[in-house]
């Protein structure tokens, strides 16, 4: 097969590099870890950092991500629940940036954080780094920071954001499932896709590197995730589950902070009263807006859901972390998906 003529190339580029993991105290630079060669700012993976994108991504205020994850020994492992299980050592690096020009994506560019998830023996440790303006490097910052962005969107208008970069007890909030800090985006099934960086895909990238044990799997046998914007190949209801469950599931699931709403957004629930359709709020208050259900099939106006999703007030916002802007056109997808929903769907 093809992806075993760039399999040995990628196993002897993973075991060079000169990446150096803190033996207690995090690093107070960034550029100490050595994730990156050559100017920082450039985000050059060292030999064995690997570059990995998913198929629908988490909103955070318009921001695009640099992802790449190190794994200095070991192999991630897929289990029962296509998750991910990655070893001890492993690090997620996650580079928020705002190109000067949207339709320039290669152009001027400005870093804002760098957060890292770095899985030690007894769990995973969140720290962030916040970057300079002179774009040389980034310090730890443990209590968050705010910044104005400004950028030229897609169309052409130029837009703005309070970009909040989040305290360490925030970031333990978004990722904490059953009391544990733990990764969310990088699923098998949202990682199941070709790598635009790498030019192959990224799940046979990783196994024929051997840093991936698919645990007995094929791998045409790993479902796809959805991709939230793709028309073409995925109709309106496999989107907007995939967009409620990126955005919204890793709190609103039976394990997830969020569990006492009743609320389970994972794209795999089927249940339409726990994703929400014809569902009577648990607890009405102003988060509620005085609406009478979740989710009202063919009203998004009268949805809670969708009330909380175009709202940017503290107390009623969802998600109440992450953004300070609504996701525009995600949005949308939701109203459409209820929009497009009848009675029937209550008890499908």
């Amino acid at each position: 097969m093809m992806w075993q003529k760039w399999a040995m190339a990628a196993t002897v580029g993973l075991s060079m590099g000169a990446v150096s993991q803190p033996q207690s105290e995090p690093y107070e630079k960034l550029s100490r870890y050595g994730f990156f060669k050559g100017e920082l700012k450039n985000l050059d993976p060292a030999d064995n950092v690997v570059p990995y994108e998913l198929n629908t991504p988490l909103f955070t205020d318009y921001a695009y991500k640099a992802r790449f994850m190190y794994i200095p020994s070991g192999k991630a492992k897929v289990e029962s629940d296509l998750k991910l299980s990655f070893p001890v050592g492993t690090t997620l690096i996650k580079n928020f940036y705002y190109p000067e020009d949207f339709r320039k994506e290669t152009g001027k560019r400005r870093i804002v954080e760098t957060r890292l998830l770095i899985h030690k023996p007894e769990g995973w440790d969140a720290l962030t780094y916040v970057w300079n303006a002179e774009q040389t490097d980034a310090e730890l910052d443990y209590a968050g920071d705010e910044f104005d962005v400004k950028w030229v969107h897609y169309d052409g208008k130029e837009r703005s954001a309070n970009y909040v970069v989040p305290n360490k007890n925030q970031c333990k909030g978004c990722h904490e499932t059953s009391k544990k800090v733990v990764p969310i985006g990088p699923t098998v099934r949202n990682l199941n896709r070709k790598n635009t960086v790498l030019g192959v895909h990224q799940i046979e990238y990783l196994y024929a590197s051997q840093k991936l044990d698919l645990g007995g799997l094929k791998l045409e046998s790993i479902p796809v995730f959805p991709v939230w914007d793709d028309e073409k190949k995925w109709n309106l209801d496999e989107r907007a589950r995939a967009w409620l469950d990126v955005n919204c599931a890793h709190c609103h699931n039976p394990d997830g902070p969020a569990n006492t709403s009743g609320l389970d957004l994972s794209f795999d629930q089927k249940d339409p009263g726990k994703i929400g359709i014809c569902k009577v709020p648990i607890a009405a208050g102003r988060g509620s807006g005085g609406l009478h259900f979740d989710i009202l099939p063919g009203n998004p106006e009268q949805s809670i859901v969708y009330y909380r999703l175009i709202s940017n007030d503290p107390g009623i916002m969802m998600p109440e972390l992450g953004r300070t802007t609504i996701h525009e056109e995600g949005v949308k997808l939701v109203a459409d998906w209820i929009a497009a929903m009848t009675e029937s769907d209550c008890k499908k």
